[in-house]
Formats: C-alpha cells, sequence, structure tokens
C-alpha cells in the first residue's frame, strides 16, 4: 500500500496493524550524535498509552519500544533508525460479530471499496494504534530541533464539546501545565485551564456512562522557531503541517493563527503589524500580534506557530445503531471492544509528534539549501 512515507530530508515510513504483531517506524536523515534512549521514548509513549485513566480506552499496552537499527551506546549512527512497538492486548474475538458489517464513522466500507478485502480487527491499517511510532519519531524529532535551535513544541486540549479552555498566552503554556493540576494530581485531560479541565473530566465521564462519545479541538504551540523555514509554493509550510494533522485518525479540521475568523475581519484588522524585536529570541523584526500564527507566505516569521486541530468523536460506540453489511442489507450494529470516550487527552503527543517531524524535516532542508544554521537569526537583507 503506498502512502507509509511522509517528509523528505526527516523522513518516516510506518508499517503495522492494530491487531497485528506490533507497528514499526524507520526514520531517515537523523543526524549522527544526537542522545536517545528507550526511557526518552517512554515520556511520550506514556502520555499515548491507552489505559492511562478512566476516561480513554482500557486497552492496556506498555508500549515499550525496541531499537532495531541506527543507536550505538545510546547516539543516533546517522544511518536509518528503526523502532518497534509491540502489541500485547489485542482481542480480536470483540470484533468477528462485525466482520460483514460497517460500523458508522469508520473506514471499513471504504477499504472495500479500495481493495475488496480488510482487515476488520479494529481497524487494521487505519487504527490510531499505528500512530505509536509516530510518536517514538516524534520524540526524536523534539530532539533534533530543541539542539539546533532552541525549537520547542506543545500541545493541550483547548475544547470538549461546548467546553473551551481560557488560555490567554499560547505560547507560555508549559508540558507541566498541561500534564499536572496545581494540587499535583494528574490533568487527566491535558487541558492547561484547571477550572474548565475538571468541567472537561465530568462531561466526558457523562457520555462515558451513557455509551456515547465527544469530540473536541487540541491547541498545538511551537515556540523558539526561527524565520525562514518552509517554501513558498508546494512545500508551504503550513500546507505541511496541515498535511501532517490531517494524517492523523480523526481530525476533521485544522487551522492556524486567527484560522477562520479572517472571514468576518478587514485587512487593516487581520494585518500583524511589523516591529522591532531586541529580545535576542529572533531576528531584529517581530509583529506586534499574531494572527498569522507565525507563517507568512508558506514561510515562517519568528514567532510562535499557533494550530488547533479539531477532532471527531469516537466512531465506535456500545449504542446500537443501524448499518447494512457487505451486501447492503440493512442491519444493526454495537460495537465491541474498548475505546475512547474522547480522542483528545490521548491525541496531545500524537499532535505534538507531527508538528515536530515537520520542522524537523523543514529544518533539514533549509540547512541543506541555505547554509550553516546561525544564518537563520541572521538580519534580513
Amino acid at each position: 500500500m503506498a502512502g507509509n512515507s511522509f517528509g523528505q530530508m526527516f523522513r518516516i515510513t510506518t508499517a503495522g496493524e492494530s491487531h497485528g504483531p506490533g507497528n514499526v517506524v524507520i526514520i531517515d536523515g537523523v543526524p549522527p550524535g544526537i542522545a536517545i534512549s528507550v526511557a526518552d521514548l517512554m515520556v511520550d509513549l506514556n502520555r499515548r498509552r491507552p489505559g492511562q485513566s478512566r476516561i480513554v480506552t482500557q486497552r492496556q499496552e506498555a508500549d515499550e519500544p525496541e531499537f532495531l537499527s541506527g543507536i550505538f551506546e545510546g547516539q543516533t549512527t546517522g544511518t536509518s533508525l528503526a523502532i518497534l512497538i509491540r502489541n500485547q492486548d489485542q482481542r480480536s474475538r470483540d470484533y468477528s460479530d462485525i466482520k460483514d458489517k460497517y460500523r458508522p464513522g469508520h473506514a471499513d466500507f471504504t477499504f472495500d471499496a479500495k481493495y475488496g478485502f480488510r482487515d476488520y480487527r479494529g481497524g487494521g491499517r487505519s487504527s490510531a494504534r499505528e500512530t505509536t511510532v509516530r510518536v517514538a519519531a516524534g520524540v526524536v524529532a523534539k530532539k533534533l530541533i530543541e539542539q539546533s535551535f532552541g525549537g520547542c513544541v506543545v500541545g493541550y486540549v483547548k475544547q470538549i464539546g461546548d467546553l473551551v479552555a481560557e488560555i490567554p498566552d499560547p505560547e507560555n503554556v508549559t508540558t507541566d501545565q498541561v500534564e499536572t493540576m496545581p494540587d499535583g494530581e494528574p490533568n487527566i485531560v491535558r487541558c492547561p485551564d484547571p477550572h474548565t479541565a475538571e468541567k472537561m473530566v465530568q462531561l466526558i465521564d457523562t457520555v462515558r456512562k451513557d455509551g456515547d462519545s465527544i469530540g473536541g479541538a487540541a491547541e498545538i504551540v511551537a515556540t523558539g522557531i526561527p524565520a525562514g523555514l518552509g517554501e513558498p509554493v508546494f512545500d508551504k509550510i503550513k500546507a505541511d503541517l496541515a498535511k501532517a494533522l490531517f494524517s492523523l485518525p480523526a481530525v476533521l479540521g485544522v487551522e492556524y493563527g486567527v484560522g477562520f475568523g479572517c472571514a468576518t475581519m478587514l485587512g487593516s484588522e487581520n494585518n500583524d503589524l511589523f516591529v522591532p524585536d531586541d529580545s535576542g529570541k529572533k531576528p531584529p523584526i517581530g509583529t506586534s500580534t499574531n494572527r498569522h500564527g507565525g507563517m507568512l507566505g508558506g514561510i515562517t516569521s519568528g514567532e510562535p506557530i499557533i494550530l488547533r486541530a479539531a477532532v471527531k468523536p469516537t466512531s465506535s460506540l456500545p449504542k446500537e445503531q443501524t448499518t447494512v453489511n457487505r451486501d447492503a442489507q440493512p442491519t444493526t450494529i454495537q460495537t465491541k471492544g474498548r475505546h475512547d470516550p474522547c480522542l483528545l487527552p490521548r491525541f496531545i503527543p500524537m499532535a505534538e509528534a507531527m508538528v515536530a517531524i515537520v520542522l524537523a524535516d523543514h529544518w533539514l532542508r533549509w540547512r541543506s539549501q541555505c547554509g550553516p544554521s546561525e544564518n537563520l537569526r541572521a538580519r534580513p537583507r
């Protein structure tokens, strides 16, 4: 099946299915000398891992990665880096009753339309289980951008249902605020607005007990990103970031900066005015506002990149729904198995990973085209 690779200079290729032996990623383009360990990968894998709280799927997976190549004495060698994560808690029997039925909201029908055959166990290749190895690759990308230019990617839950968090300064949100409540308890919904986070947990609990699911939106912020990354036409960095996020399961919308809010603005309201910047963290030119979300003409401006992704409610429901079978005969369906009542809490490390992979790719592309990295901070001329 084509379409298993993403990126140019920092390129990932994945393989695996939800109920197969495991998932693997091969990463090409990783520079040598980056310190990386299983413990490093486990930080984000644990954030993505099922069974971490009562508001996510109760499938139990250790998600312990194995390095197959590209690592020697704790450092990348510069050759292809391969990482394997085995599946351990599959329950394929949960899907035997629906092997000839099409689950609403899933890719069952479209897989049959394309191939005439499909792996019905948990969605096969289209399952979010594949994102385990993307998250592992994202850790490598995060290390690369942090070491290369001080880049940092932080994601969090912005909205669940009609509950919207108050996040006045997205670029100042820290991972600690996303992962931990002010009292030290785990922030199981990953919303850095504690008051709204508690309401979000209650809402997810309510829909879970009702046998239903609910959607929401994630916000992903990249800071420390130098001006000059991206291309002006087909490989706009905003286009690659959108593709990266849309490639994740359940994403139905992506916007950046003011996003669809621009539709009601005048040009004088939408424009970000250029101003001198003496912070020393960016080129000496910045903007007074950031409605452009850190990208102009497909190229980074040096301001924080701010993206949002709309994530649909989980399609697998224990509630009975009407559908058809492969012979187009009407029937009903109830999805068994263990599923998230809300995808957002586990979506955050997936989204961070894909954003970091795009940034790592574009930085390596810039370096190969335009020269040493110190030029990224040079005054425009």
